[in-house]
């Protein structure tokens, strides 16, 4: 199939040989997401996934970043009307039951949901430097992402704790030993690498990837529904909090 692109001001896709290539769009801000970007997101995973020409889907951030987690001005002034983040909860339950191989290349910053999105996907390649870090606690929040749920199962309640609640960041060796990502790669090797791999993926028969994913994922899917749900349902409530106001005050009155 011929290579097809499209970019926008926030996101940009790339359709070539059954991969989609979707990417970050925003590196002046390291990828930081907006409410925006979550509704793009969204729009082209639920066209991905109707569409029989995408066998495979590969996120990743433009620039030296993958993602620095939610733009906090932006998250703080939807946050006094809770229904606009209804949509950054619609992108989880995408990720989280998305039928095709989702991928990812990550470096740079890999922060909060830059992180926890990662739990979801099939696969990731990923370049040092890269700083993961899920700093929910620190801003007065909670997990999010069903981290809460598969971050425990994949490496324990201890070591799950270091990362949630204590926020502690970690590099691309640390996640690879976590099975956060499969592969690390020199830096300027990680989107051919990325795209080699999704590549190898979508050529395989479409069906039965797509039945071997939902056998691997079924047994805890409708678990997970569940604690995304719960998770929102208290990280709406903590948004709103004291805690959280003053430490989204104190972190955009940095300099």
């Amino acid at each position: 199939m011929s290579e097809k692109s499209e970019t926008s001001e926030l996101l940009s896709t790339r359709h070539d040989s059954g991969v989609l290539e979707l990417v970050l769009n925003r590196p002046a801000k390291k990828n930081a997401l907006t409410l925006a970007m979550y509704a793009g997101l969204v729009e082209a995973l639920e066209a991905a996934a109707d569409d029989d020409q995408i066998q495979a889907v590969l996120l990743r951030g433009e620039g030296d970043s993958f993602s620095a987690g939610n733009d906090i001005a932006d998250f703080a002034t939807a946050a006094q009307q809770p229904d606009n983040l209804k949509i950054i909860v619609r992108f989880l339950h995408c990720i989280a039951e998305f039928p095709k191989p989702l991928m990812a290349a990550v470096q740079g910053d890999a922060v909060g949901i830059g992180t926890t999105m990662l739990l979801h996907c099939d696969l990731v390649v990923a370049a040092e430097p890269l700083r993961c870090q899920t700093p929910f606690v620190k801003l007065g929040l909670v997990p999010e992402g069903g981290s809460s749920l598969l971050l425990p199962q994949r490496i324990g309640q201890r070591h799950a704790f270091e990362l949630l609640v204590e926020g502690r960041p970690f590099d691309a060796e640390r996640a690879q030993e976590i099975g956060l990502v499969n592969q690390v790669v020199a830096p300027d090797q990680l989107r051919q690498a990325a795209l080699e791999r999704a590549g190898q993926v979508a050529a395989l028969p479409a069906e039965a990837v797509r039945l071997s994913k939902q056998l691997l994922k079924k047994e805890q899917q409708s678990q997970l529904s569940r604690v995304l749900d719960e998770e929102a349902t208290l990280f709406g409530q903590r948004l709103l909090s004291a805690e959280a106001r003053q430490a989204f005050l104190s972190f955009m009155q940095k300099p």
